[in-house]
């Protein structure tokens, strides 16, 4: 009685530990493109690109703040020991020993002040001023355009990810439904077995199909729950969170377009290659500020002096301005090498733009080629999918005549389990391969 008693608490505890788990978890139903918007929202790179943004867009700022005064003010309070002050001003020509005689002496000295404030406005810099701002600004044009590339490939990833999760989703059905039918004719053999009617042998190979089928059904979802964690944490959800994903998309209508419409669209779309025209603008920039070394900066100055020691002088209301030139000479010869640096920092982003060009139109290449393919497959499976049926419906047939073996009827069944999946798998496959090359484009966002 007392174990009856353990049982059923046993039971009843585990059964409220399933009904917690399955309350704790929320079921979201998504489609793709409403996965793809929530990831956007939540992608955390995206977050990283728009402090990148924020930074450039100070850089700019502080660019044009070097066309604003500067107002600098200094002061200083010293304390003096003993300090010897002798003034030459003011003294006659009556001889050796004159200043002892009148009586005379220097005041002592022991503390003094003063107080400086400048103001400085640039007129003129030979330019370097005008191209800095024109550069920082061309650089955050490129930094926004990244971030619009990243934001292409972070769509393709969600679809990918989203497309990972049907597929396991989809195969846990079919195994599920495979395991129902296996276990149901394990049930039939049983009955043949104890009739007499089947070899235990032949029952038993039966039994072990059915224990492959259920090894692949929790592989299958150990999988999905893999693939449902990597999907929240794109998404920004919690990890509980269970995504029912829309079958439809992999039915979603192809734009059929030559390949060349492709690598148009790539070259007039692609962020990255308009990043890399601001970037090449903002080299161009660079070297002009470079060459502006070579040309004097004039500025407008300012100021105002107050000084104060005690018993001695003290002086106010020192206010002066005027202009101010300032040329360096070294640049004469130190210049060129920046100028140097710029116009390789130039030919580099050009010889890089070029290789852009052609990875771009390799990678269309590749996509047009791996679209092409994965709609053929869809035809091949399709076609393998009729055959492993009617092969199976034939096998069964023999079976149940003598004229086969149960272990033609087995592989028969596996035959039909893969070709079902892998038709799944396909048409999955053929979707994911037309995004990506939508992505490759530039056109999987617009």
């Amino acid at each position: 009685m007392n174990k009856k008693i353990t049982t059923i608490v046993a039971l009843f505890a585990a059964f409220m530990v399933f009904s917690n788990s399955l309350s704790a978890q929320e079921v979201k139903k998504l489609s793709l493109q409403e996965a793809v918007e929530l990831g956007l929202e939540n992608s955390k790179n995206l977050k990283i690109d728009q402090a990148k943004i924020q930074e450039a867009t100070a850089a700019v700022e502080e660019a044009k703040n070097r066309q604003l005064p500067d107002f600098k003010v200094s002061g200083s309070y010293m304390r003096l020991t003993n300090a010897n002050i002798d003034l030459k001003m003011g003294q006659g020509n009556s001889g050796e020993g004159s200043g002892s005689e009148s009586g005379t002496s220097m005041p002592k000295v022991s503390q003094a002040m003063y107080g400086i404030a400048n103001l400085t406005l640039p007129l003129y810099a030979g330019g370097k001023i005008r191209y800095g701002i024109q550069s920082a600004k061309y650089l955050l044009e490129a930094v926004k355009l990244n971030t619009g590339s990243d934001k292409n490939a972070i769509a393709y990833n969600l679809t990918e990810a989203y497309a990972n999760l049907f597929k396991a989703a989809q195969l846990i059905g079919v195994i599920k439904e495979n395991l129902a039918a296996s276990q149901h004719r394990d049930s039939n053999f049983l009955q043949l077995e104890n009739n007499g009617l089947m070899a235990r042998n032949d029952r038993l190979k039966a039994q072990l199909q059915t224990s492959d089928i259920e090894l692949q059904l929790l592989e299958a979802q150990n999988n999905y729950n893999i693939a449902n964690v990597n999907m929240d944490l794109l998404l920004g959800l919690p990890e509980t969170t269970v995504i029912e994903v829309d079958s439809t998309f992999i039915n979603s209508a192809y734009e059929e377009q030559p390949i060349d419409y492709y690598e148009e669209q790539a070259i007039q779309n692609r962020k990255d290659m308009q990043a890399l025209d601001y970037q090449q603008k903002a080299a161009q920039s660079g070297i002009k500020a470079a060459r502006a070394d070579y040309l004097p900066s004039l500025a407008l100055t300012g100021g105002y002096v107050a000084a104060d020691i005690p018993k001695v002088f003290t002086v106010t209301n020192a206010i002066n301005g005027g202009l101010g030139i300032q040329y360096n000479l070294s640049s004469l010869w130190k210049t060129g090498a920046s100028i140097r640096k710029a116009k390789a920092q130039a030919q580099e982003l050009l010889a890089s733009r070029d290789l852009l060009t052609d990875n771009i139109r390799l990678e269309i290449n590749r996509d047009y080629q791996n679209t092409l393919l994965a709609r053929k497959k869809i035809d091949v499976h399709a076609q393998a999918l009729i055959q492993a049926e009617e092969n199976y419906r034939i096998t069964k047939n023999k079976y149940d005549n003598s004229l086969v073996t149960i272990t033609d009827l087995l592989d028969a069944n596996a035959a039909l389990l893969s070709s079902k999946i892998n038709l799944l798998n396909a048409r999955a496959d053929a979707a994911l391969a037309y995004q990506k090359l939508l992505e490759a484009s530039g056109i999987l966002i617009k």
